[in-house]
């Protein structure tokens, strides 16, 4: 495919100062079809731009999805710039349409947007240390600070129960009683293990329920390559990736960056010793989100420790839902694949479980020192 010649047409479709110069694809996303072009201005500067399809098989309402990146955007914006009078490139920015908008809609079909490039910055596909794991965690609280003041009837929920942890387990026993593809008999110790965990399911729904656990505007994917590092200094500077942002509970969010960065274990490892807390790298996570957030309440931080679990347990449940249905949903490369994520997470929940005491020892204390 001529990129430049497909790119520049999108990208001449929406309010860029400048002549377009050139354009590629960036292949390191899932699911958008991601590019990147340069426009020079008539001072001779290049800037960089970032051009992405939404991907409409994924978000069945790309326009939901674009609405709720633009309040949050914006909401985001609003306040660095009060705070720092300039936002320096170090935001998210949606560049409008030409013909006003914030998206255009593709010769090919199709929901097109445009970010700027931000300079300087890289993503790590996993935590290294626990600077980073510090970094990134405070990244994502200084996230959820900042959008505690977007009213919830602003933001549409663009996954309906995408966090139900309760329906993902009748969803799992309900597949397991199929047994679609004739795979039960390899999965009974899993399905052991999480029917005696059964209660834990709704612990966080029962909460919200009873209007102890406040539901805001939420992430809800987490992951340090979602977080843009400073190439010199290793320091987060913003959050990207907001396809996803919907209402949903903080603790969701904090349980899935514990779930990837704690454990040194690859997601689909079979070495099931491998699957360790690193309890460094839980201290950083809850010390970088906490020293953010000041938004949390009580029952928030009480139940800091035990997200990691629940989001571990609710991972594996879905890997193997899908190991049980033929592997219909999440990608994979070799037989037997989900069924090793989902023991992965179910391992996870095990270790996570063993230093519950320990874990929320130490949220007690980093709660206590921000009085």
């Amino acid at each position: 495919m001529d990129y430049d010649c497909h790119i520049e047409k999108i990208a001449n479709e929406f309010a860029i100062a400048g002549a377009f110069v050139e354009g590629e694809e960036i292949h390191s996303g899932h699911i958008n079809a991601t590019y990147m072009a340069a426009f020079e201005t008539e001072d001779g500067l290049k800037h960089r731009y970032i051009f992405q399809r939404i991907n409409e098989k994924v978000f069945k309402e790309p326009l939901a999805v674009m609405r709720n990146v633009e309040m949050v955007t914006r909401h985001i914006n609003s306040k660095v710039m009060r705070v720092k009078r300039d936002i320096g490139g170090q935001t998210l920015n949606l560049y409008p349409a030409r013909k006003g908008g914030a998206y255009v809609s593709g010769s090919g079909g199709g929901i097109w947007r445009c970010y700027n490039f931000i300079e300087g910055c890289r993503t790590y596909e996993i935590v290294e240390n626990t600077r980073q794991a510090y970094q990134a965690a405070h990244a994502f609280g200084a996230f959820q600070d900042l959008v505690s003041d977007i009213p919830l009837e602003g933001i549409e929920e663009t996954i309906p129960d995408f966090h139900n942890t309760p329906k993902r387990y009748e969803r799992l026993m309900n597949v397991a009683d199929l047994d679609p593809c004739g795979r039960l008999a390899e999965v009974e110790s899993e399905l052991n293990f999480i029917k005696k965990r059964h209660l834990i399911v709704s612990k966080l729904v029962n909460l919200r329920r009873d209007g102890l656990l406040p539901v805001r505007v939420t992430h809800n994917d987490t992951k340090i390559n979602n977080v843009m590092m400073d190439v010199d200094t290793d320091e987060a500077v913003c959050v990207i990736d907001l396809d996803a942002v919907m209402p949903g509970l903080s603790l969701y969010d904090f349980g899935d960056l514990v779930r990837t960065a704690v454990s040194p274990a690859a997601e689909d490892e079979r070495d099931l010793t491998k699957v360790v807390v690193r309890m460094p790298m839980f201290e950083a996570l809850a010390e970088g989100y906490i020293d953010a957030c000041n938004c949390l309440c009580d029952a928030e931080l009480d139940n800091l420790a035990f997200a990691g679990v629940l989001i571990s347990f609710e991972t594996g449940m879905r890997f193997l839902t899908d190991y049980l249905e033929g592997d219909v949903y999440f990608k994979t490369r070799r037989y037997g694949q989900n069924l090793d994520r989902a023991r992965t997470q179910l391992k996870l929940v095990d270790q996570l479980e063993q230093r519950q005491d320990e874990m929320e020892a130490f949220v007690r204390r980093l709660a206590k020192a921000r009085l």
